[in-house]
């Protein structure tokens, strides 16, 4: 990848209550920790590590803490914040306050906060040959909770919980994402539309899932299924990131 097309920013959307994880967290799920290390210090120290030197955090929920937490790392240099005072409403209007990032002209990484994960995921992102990359783990967990993946032979056909397109395979989205330049303007454009329509109870993944379904040429998928990670909705999932994904972290 030229210095041209290679990102040197990054989204990450943390402004959520994360209710479901109940008692187990009164704050911002971002700021949980694993191995005296906060989910934030951890995207942080793996953007560094591959050049991305400007991020912008969607923030909402416990704000103050984040910032504090920025502040704390040394990355206040670095950081900026976009409030969502609407954070009690889909995932979707997280994606649309950063309307101005998405359109800066510049190809760009998505990410979602409440992920512990493997560094090497990053580096998959940043460096896999294509225009928009989505990452795909293959060992996918049956139900309607995970975003699926949908491949009709090579191409992706579907991008949903609940998949609509045929398709003969398919895997879990980890919920990183690396947009081109007119493909993350698209995406503001996509979001902006969906709000202006009052659609605010939606995911982001669904104005992704229109572009990729508009234009599926566009998209590719990085295989990461060898690398541990976990996203962190419940209860359950804080217990197997510190039982199970954080000793392979560490080991690696």
């Amino acid at each position: 990848m030229s210095d041209s097309t290679r990102p040197a920013s990054a989204i990450i959307l943390a402004a959520g209550i994360g209710r479901r994880l109940g008692e187990a967290q009164e704050g911002p799920k971002i700021l949980l920790q694993f191995g005296g290390q906060t989910l934030l210090s951890r995207h942080l120290d793996a953007l560094d590590y591959n050049g991305v030197t400007k991020v912008s955090i969607t923030v909402g929920h416990c704000r103050e803490l984040v910032e504090a937490e920025v502040a704390r790392l040394g990355w206040s240099d670095r950081v900026s914040f976009v409030p969502n005072p609407r954070y009690r409403e889909g995932s979707l209007v997280s994606l649309h306050v950063q309307a101005e990032m998405l359109r800066a002209g510049q190809p760009v990484l998505l990410m979602d906060g409440d992920v512990l994960y493997d560094h090497r995921m990053l580096a998959s992102l940043v460096s896999a040959a294509g225009e928009n990359i989505l990452l795909l783990d293959r060992e996918i967990e049956p139900g309607d909770e995970p975003v699926k993946i949908c491949f009709q032979g090579e191409k992706i056909v579907d991008f949903r919980k609940r998949p609509e397109h045929a398709h003969d395979r398919h895997g879990e989205s980890v919920g990183f994402f690396r947009f081109s330049a007119a493909t993350a303007s698209a995406l503001a454009d996509r979001c902006a539309s969906y709000v202006g329509q009052g659609r605010t109870e939606l995911e982001y993944e669904e104005a992704i899932r229109d572009l990729i379904l508009a234009e599926p040429d566009r998209f590719r998928a990085a295989d990461v299924t060898s690398l541990p990670w976990v996203e962190i909705d419940f209860p359950d999932d804080v217990s197997r990131a510190r039982e199970e994904i954080l000793p392979q972290l560490i080991a690696a």
